[in-house]
């Protein structure tokens, strides 16, 4: 057996050292490339979200179509929205509201709690 010479040596380590860095360069592509294993699990974590948004959507969108069709055959449904939205009321009924917030912020504590007018 012929003992290889020291150039074929080298040229066989130096190819060998070339494949091993061209194969870790492949495999860093492959996960963090612009296509790579990452920007495709970001990618199915996005159109999941997507598809929740879609379903909370529809749900929604449901929800607006029974409402409408409630407001358009259902005299009931019209006088409740009128008498919550509008406030109205039937003959005869006294209707009360009650101010969601405090006083105003352009009225002071002191010019509520005066007295009235003798």
């Amino acid at each position: 057996m012929d003992k290889p010479s020291s150039s074929a040596v080298t040229l066989r380590r130096n190819a060998t050292f070339v494949l091993v860095l061209l194969c870790l360069g492949l495999l860093a592509h492959e996960i963090f490339g612009q296509h790579g294993f990452l920007a495709l699990r970001q990618e199915k974590n996005e159109v999941e979200s997507l598809r929740r948004q879609i379903r909370q959507l529809q749900q929604e969108n449901d929800q607006l179509e029974k409402h409408i069709k409630a407001l358009q055959s259902d005299p009931k449904a019209i006088e409740r929205l009128a008498r919550e939205q509008m406030h109205m009321a039937r003959p005869g009924e006294t209707i009360y509201s009650v101010p969601e917030n405090g006083p105003q912020k352009d009225q002071s504590p002191a010019a509520s709690q005066q007295s009235p007018p003798k």
